[in-house]
């Protein structure tokens, strides 16, 4: 049986003095917890990014001063080994919401002096007692949102602050037993084996329920929104997407694990489509596209309840042409 609770640790101690930490002293902190050659992905702008300095003075640094009195509101707190490496390195996975008060711009985002939750996921990858790569995407259009700055049209699926788990029992801190894990993983495996094929001869809603049950709730980002049933589901994305989308390649993920009734995986980028119909209430371009997406689901029994999900959608419409960070914030500035 593995034991994940060290790395668990490394992470949980990371968080408690990141979470502590000033704006100046967020490099010392990670300086202390992660790897000389630390690699971070996150969401547009950030990209790719190396070393403990340059992560905290470019991503924690800023986002302290912005948003202040940073506080991380976890809902869901898990461990595994990488299928994708043949479970050969171990990976902590944290989501939830940092939430303070919005008193400075961010990217170019207007402050609002109240409350700004910014949702996020990250996978640490953990080796000799140390964080060595983290992936952290978090849903910037959604702070936008919040701070009255909407940068995309109407969306299919509903604009809300996400929450938790319904059952409330999502921060695996102790061991859970490997055979929920495992077949977590196996559900995982089975739903993206008919997600990646678009041709499975079954109806949408008749294939989803294959994987889903009837009531899933799918906590989609902004600028597409959650949707909840499995109808619904299909009428407010899943069969949207595929109607906006040919060619889609082949699902890459750079980790996939599960623990207990818990899992998910990301990559980077996750598959590529080439948009040739309408999408998010904008043209298709015939361009192909990348696709950065964390998803983290919750199984019920032998089915998937609910689904949180993080796209860059930044990124996807800057391979598209269009800055959408860019053209929001200038309005008006």
């Amino acid at each position: 049986m593995a034991d994940f609770q060290a790395a668990k640790d490394i992470v949980l101690a990371y968080h408690a003095a990141l979470d502590a930490a000033e704006p100046d002293s967020a490099a010392r902190v990670l300086a202390g917890c992660t790897t000389p050659g630390y690699i971070w992905r996150g969401y547009h702008p950030f990209g790719e990014l190396t070393g403990p300095k340059t992560v905290a003075e470019t991503f924690w640094a800023p986002l302290k001063t912005a948003l202040t009195g940073l506080q991380r509101r976890e809902d869901i707190f898990l461990a595994g080994t990488n299928e994708i490496d043949d479970h050969a390195s171990t990976w902590v996975v944290s989501m939830g919401h940092l939430m303070g008060l919005f008193d400075a711009p961010w990217l170019g985002i207007r402050p609002t002096r109240k409350i700004a939750m910014l949702r996020y996921c990250e996978f640490n990858r953990i080796a000799d007692g140390r964080i060595a790569e983290t992936a952290m995407y978090f849903d910037i259009p959604n702070l936008m949102v919040q701070a009255g700055q909407n940068p995309f049209p109407p969306q299919t699926g509903a604009e809300l602050v996400q929450p938790g788990p319904m059952t409330h029992d999502g921060l695996l801190t102790t061991a859970q037993p490997p055979e929920e894990g495992e077949t977590t993983l196996a559900l995982i495996n089975a739903m993206i084996a008919d997600l990646g094929q678009w041709d499975s001869g079954l109806g949408l809603s008749e294939e989803l329920a294959r994987s889903w049950h009837d009531d899933m709730v799918w906590w989609g980002p902004t600028g597409i929104g959650a949707t909840y049933t499995i109808d619904r589901y299909a009428q407010q994305h899943s069969g949207v997407f595929r109607s906006a989308f040919t060619d889609r390649s082949k699902t890459t993920h750079l980790c996939r694990l599960a623990e207990g009734h818990y899992g998910g995986f990301f990559g980077w980028a996750n598959f590529t489509a080439r948009p040739t119909g309408g999408f998010m209430g904008m043209p298709a371009t015939g361009a192909p596209g990348e696709f950065r997406v964390i998803d983290i689901y919750r199984r019920d029994g032998d089915k998937l309840a609910e689904n949180w999900v993080f796209v860059d959608l930044l990124h996807f419409w800057k391979t598209q042409g269009v800055d959408i960070l860019a053209r929001t914030t200038e309005i008006g500035a």
